[in-house]
């Protein structure tokens, strides 16, 4: 009874902020709305018994990614004076797209099965644990975890070396 009034709660949170980003009139507003609605998402998360996922979108999407919107938004001019004039083939074009996707959303939809399925089977309570991920991970994924270990470190060394200015030598 309480998992489900929380869900219901964190639905409407979640989807009342992301409206909120898309209609509110200040960009500072918008990204506040979204830390909300990243936020509910979480909630959804841990609702899951999900807590690993439900920490990493914490400190992903609501930390680091949010903080390089904000600091975006700050850096960019919001004059609309300055603003550039977009024709109307540059308008029509945006429609047709959005349009051509919104068919494409609707036969994607339309393709899935609705079927019942019974969710409650499953009532491994140690799924989304991060004791479980990291046995999972180290066990049976040990080779493509190091593969991508190394290639992080190999694009960091070479992030480095390209930012790296010219000296005089």
């Amino acid at each position: 009874m309480i998992t489900t009034t929380l869900f219901y709660f964190l639905s409407a949170l979640m989807i009342l902020s992301a409206l909120m980003v898309v209609f509110s009139r200040n960009p500072m507003y918008s990204v506040l709305y979204m830390v909300l609605c990243f936020f509910a998402i979480a909630g959804h998360f841990l609702l899951l018994n999900a807590q690993f996922l439900a920490a990493v979108h914490i400190v992903v999407y609501a930390g680091a990614i949010m903080v390089l919107f904000l600091y975006t938004i700050m850096l960019i001019n919001m004059n609309r004076e300055a603003e550039p004039k977009t024709g109307f083939f540059t308008k029509l074009s945006g429609v047709l797209a959005s349009g051509i996707l919104l068919l494409v959303l609707v036969a994607i939809l339309k393709k899935t099965e609705t079927g019942s399925s019974d969710l409650h089977a499953v009532r491994d309570t140690q799924i989304g644990l991060v004791k479980t991920l990291g046995m999972v991970l180290y066990k049976d994924f040990l080779l493509p975890f190091e593969i991508a270990s190394i290639l992080f470190l190999v694009a960091i060394i070479g992030a480095v070396v390209l930012g790296k200015k010219e000296t005089g030598e």
